[in-house]
């Protein structure tokens, strides 16, 4: 089954209005998602298609209460207002579109979605896609829902990325080669982002139908160091498929994304290769090989 969001996941849009929000909100009602309401201050009483519109997420949930999921599809420096105002009217999970949220917004939002028990994914998440079922983001925004449907495939297998376009690399390779997905996730290749890593894989561990996972990885960042703890004390024993990009990058040069930058010796590709393989993860040398390995790890 799907982690986080499926097809009875009721969801908002926070900027429905926008050139953007629009587009998304098609393609994710085509693609199965339940988009039960939209968010966009002064545009309240209106519609997008069939879909309410409020002026805030507080009406929103007032007159829909199902409401468990927000894709927030705002200006940047709008994005720490529209993820509060959400977490305030008791959504529980956000998907922050946005990049370049300045650093202490997103501090901020961490510690508040830790106060109200709220899951943020982001920011610079292309979303969460759960093959056939749903997708909540920005995925497919100008390749459409036919595309969607081709590069994601139901499975057995998690994807979590730190870069929303190598996720979608990482699932076309799978699904070339007959393997589908349970769930693939941006989580934003920023310093600070909501979700990390080690807090998806527990959710993949629960569900019965994944039977592995895949992790996209970048320089920067101890994420990865923190994912080969959790294989060594055990909170994730399913097979996990790692590649580490970025191992031709300089110490100080970003590699990419704001977060994958090498900075005093820590966060090299080399190091978090070496941890993940001491703790037991199949690491790739090249993406080429996941297919492959993803086969071997699943014994197909």
């Amino acid at each position: 089954m799907a982690i986080l969001i499926d097809d009875k996941t009721p969801c908002i849009v926070q900027g429905i209005t926008g050139r953007v929000g629009v587009a998304v909100t098609r393609v994710m009602v085509k693609y199965g998602t339940k988009i039960v309401a939209g968010v966009s201050p002064g545009r309240g009483g209106s519609r997008v298609d069939d879909i309410p519109v409020y002026d805030t997420v507080e009406e929103a949930v007032e007159n829909h209460p199902e409401i468990k999921a927000s894709a927030v599809i705002v200006p940047a420096l709008f994005a720490k207002e529209a993820a509060l105002e959400a977490m305030d009217a008791g959504v529980k999970l956000i998907v922050l579109n946005p990049e370049r949220v300045p650093h202490q917004d997103m501090l901020e939002l961490i510690e508040y979605s830790k106060r109200y028990g709220a899951m943020i994914i982001g920011p610079n998440s292309p979303g969460i896609v759960s093959p056939h079922k749903a997708m909540l983001g920005i995925y497919a925004a100008g390749a459409g829902v036919d595309w969607l449907y081709e590069t994601f495939k139901p499975g057995p297998v998690g994807v979590i990325s730190r870069s929303g376009g190598q996720s979608t690399t990482v699932t076309y390779l799978l699904t070339s080669a007959g393997i589908g997905q349970t769930t693939v996730i941006g989580i934003g290749g920023d310093p600070f982002v909501g979700t990390r890593f080690v807090d998806l894989l527990p959710l993949f561990e629960k569900d019965e139908e994944t039977k592995a996972v895949v992790i996209f990885g970048e320089i920067g960042t101890t994420q990865e160091e923190e994912v080969a703890e959790l294989l060594k004390r055990g909170g994730f024993s399913k097979p996990l498929i790692a590649y580490v990009a970025g191992r031709a990058a300089k110490p100080g040069m970003r590699y990419g994304h704001a977060g994958a930058i090498i900075e005093r010796g820590v966060g090299t590709a080399e190091g978090k290769m070496k941890v993940l393989r001491e703790a037991g993860a199949f690491v790739l040398d090249s993406l080429s090989d996941l297919p492959r390995t993803v086969k071997q790890a699943l014994n197909l």
